[in-house]
C-alpha cells in the first residue's frame, strides 16, 4: 500500500510542475533568465512574441511559485530586474534535458 501512495504523490508533483511550466511562455521565461537577470524590456525582447500584459502575468505567477524574484533598485531612475531564485536555477538543467529529449524523441509537425 505504501507504494500506491508514493505513486500518487509523484503523479501529483509532476502534475503540479506541468501546471506551472505547461503554461505558454513560462518555460521560455525560466530558460532565458537562466542566462542571467534581465529587465522587463530585456525579457520582452528575448521572449519573441509575448505581449507586455502576458509577460507581466507570467512573471507574477513565476514569482508566486518561487521560481523568479523581482529586484527593485532605488533610483533615480528606479531599476527593476528579474532573476531566478535557487529553485528556478535548479530547473534550468532539467529544461535543457527536456529540450534534448524532445529533439531526439518527438516528431515535429
Amino acid at each position: 500500500m505504501a507504494d500506491d501512495h508514493d505513486a500518487r504523490h509523484c503523479d501529483a508533483a509532476v502534475s503540479h510542475a506541468f501546471s506551472v511550466l505547461g503554461k505558454r511562455w513560462n518555460g521560455m521565461i525560466v530558460d532565458v533568465l537562466g542566462q542571467g537577470e534581465l529587465s522587463f524590456v530585456g525579457l520582452r525582447r528575448a521572449v519573441v512574441g509575448i505581449s507586455d500584459a502576458v509577460l507581466s502575468d507570467r512573471l507574477t505567477e513565476l514569482s508566486e511559485t518561487g521560481l523568479v524574484i523581482r529586484q527593485v533598485e532605488p533610483g533615480p531612475p528606479v531599476a527593476v530586474t528579474y532573476a531566478l531564485t535557487d529553485a528556478g536555477a535548479r530547473l534550468v538543467p532539467i529544461l535543457s534535458q527536456l529540450g534534448e529529449w524532445a529533439d531526439g524523441n518527438l516528431v515535429r509537425r
